[in-house]
């Protein structure tokens, strides 16, 4: 008997697609315009370079800090910094979506170029979501030059990529900054999108940046000149389709059309209200001053070549030292391995005693993410190391409280912070996360700041909410795992992950045998 060979024709057709995407290479970068960042010696005259200078001045050596820990806060200073821009934006993003924040902050970039600042956009192809169109046309303008780091040549779907290139598209660009003049930058943790501002009906990711003045600024923006001119930064010209002037005035017309929706009035009164550039500008914002230095990985560690001076995590190490007495540790997705847990078990040996924040089951967004951690949990205690996991709190506060959010986390909240203190002397904060692909994979950014006072206030901070916001995590007499909820003078104790039920446990238990954590 013949076998049906109806299905053949789909198979053929689907193999003839891979073949023919297979054979789709990234366009050459041998027409691709070279810039680089202003020196902030000729930017020393524009509003922002004379209001840092005395700043500067007055503390040689050191760079100035203030932490962005409200969700409003972060929002304003990243607008009010493009408005106070003169010649330069240099801006680089993992995520950026066309959502309320993104629209309006990607309006905030075309109206500094209309008057005249240059504008250099980097952004990472795998968190652009529907944004092709809008960066294409943005892309015509004089004065704004979109990159694309590690696109994909199939723009939709994008998925086929993985299929075909999934060595080279495993590896993204993490960075996260946004600098002025040179003169003034924000790093941290949070990306372009509605969930890290507060906006929307999303989750609340609890973050921390930074603003930066002072030396620091300019190795960033070295930095930012490093990833710019790299063999992974295409032009968005050669990777999206071709836009017009008609193109441009649609995406004018619908961020304006964005500022007047409701959605967004909160922020555009939180720009309205906020006092951060007058302070700024008056020399009143308040810095912490103290030796910063930036950490970052060498770009071409998304090409599989990774020079050991050019790992961030090397670097990390290096700066931070070697812990005498405390680690605090902040992370949303956090997988130690086995030579993380070693590394813990022997610091506690030493008299180094560690606490990790990290996201609780209930609230961590990344489900596989968890399943790579829960299962170094009891590892974990029985070396010693005290584990909160920070609770989703029922979401019933306007959200106006929630946008009160801090590195600890609020109503509704996911943890995003990525930030860590030693000896509550030194801290870091920027783009890394405690697991493997931030240390093998993806490229990162951070400052490490030699600042007694922020540390201590990161540390003083954990020890007042983490009991109160977080699980404690323990063993009981048994070894077995236990969540303890503090609620006031009220102390409940649960067997399991709380705020979940069995399905999903025991999804996240199937998923902690696949052997996929280099990939997390």
């Amino acid at each position: 008997m013949n076998r049906p060979t109806r299905h053949y024709p789909a198979v053929l057709s689907f193999l003839a697609l891979l073949l023919s995407i297979s054979g789709c290479a990234l366009p050459p970068l041998g027409d691709r315009t070279e810039s680089l960042s202003v020196p902030s010696k000729k930017t020393a005259d524009t509003r922002l370079g004379r209001a840092i200078a005395p700043l500067a001045l007055a503390h040689p050596g050191e760079s100035g800090i203030v932490l962005l820990k409200n969700a409003h806060d972060a929002f304003a200073a990243r607008a009010l910094l493009a408005e106070a821009a003169e010649v330069t934006l240099d801006v680089q993003y993992y995520i950026w979506q066309y959502d309320i924040t993104g629209t309006m902050l990607l309006d905030v970039l075309y109206r500094a170029a209309e008057r005249g600042v240059r504008v250099r956009l980097l952004l990472d192809d795998n968190g652009i979501s529907g944004l092709d169109g809008a960066l294409a046309a943005l892309d015509t303008h004089p004065n704004i030059e979109v990159r694309l780091f590690n696109p994909f040549v199939v723009r939709s779907p994008k998925w086929i990529g993985y299929v075909t290139s999934f060595s080279r598209l495993n590896h993204r660009m993490h960075n996260k900054s946004f600098t002025a003049d040179n003169q003034a930058t924000i790093i941290g943790g949070r990306n372009i999108a509605d969930e890290y501002f507060g906006a929307g009906q999303g989750a609340l990711f609890a973050d921390l940046d930074v603003l930066a003045i002072g030396p620091v600024v300019s190795e960033l923006s070295d930095d930012f000149d490093r990833y710019w001119s790299s063999a992974s930064a295409y032009p968005a010209a050669v990777i999206l389709p071709q836009a017009g002037e008609q193109d441009l005035a649609q995406v004018v017309e619908t961020a304006r059309a964005c500022n007047d929706r409701s959605e967004a009035s909160r922020y555009v009164c939180a720009v309205a209200d906020s006092e951060f550039l007058k302070n700024l500008l008056e020399g009143n914002l308040g810095f912490t001053w103290a030796p910063v230095s930036m950490v970052s990985d060498d770009p071409r560690k998304v090409l599989g070549k990774k020079p050991k001076n050019g790992l961030m995590s090397r670097q990390l190490a290096e700066a931070m030292g070697s812990p005498e007495h405390s680690i605090i540790l902040v992370s949303p997705y956090f997988i130690p391995t086995k030579a993380g847990v070693e590394l813990f078990r022997n610091l506690e040996r030493q008299g180094v005693h560690v606490r990790v924040l990290t996201n609780s089951l209930e609230a961590n967004d990344v489900a596989m993410v968890h399943a790579g951690y829960a299962k170094y949990r009891k590892p974990l205690l029985e070396a010693g190391v005290q584990l909160f996991e920070l609770r989703k709190l029922p979401g019933e506060e306007p959200v106006e409280r929630q946008l009160q959010g801090n590195l600890i986390g609020s109503s509704s909240s996911s943890l995003h912070a990525k930030t860590f203190a030693v000896d509550g002397k030194r801290l870091f904060v920027g783009s890394f996360n405690f697991d493997p692909r931030s240390v093998h994979i993806n490229t990162e950014l951070g400052f490490v700041i030699e600042s007694p006072e922020l540390a201590q206030a990161v540390e003083d901070h954990f020890e007042e909410k983490a009991r109160v916001t977080a699980y404690e995590v323990v063993l009981d007499e048994a070894g077995h795992l236990q969540w303890i909820e503090r609620n006031g003078e009220e102390e409940i104790r649960h067997s399991h992950d709380p705020g979940t039920g069995p399905v999903k446990r025991m999804l996240v238990s199937l998923f902690s045998f696949l052997p996929i954590e280099h990939l997390l």
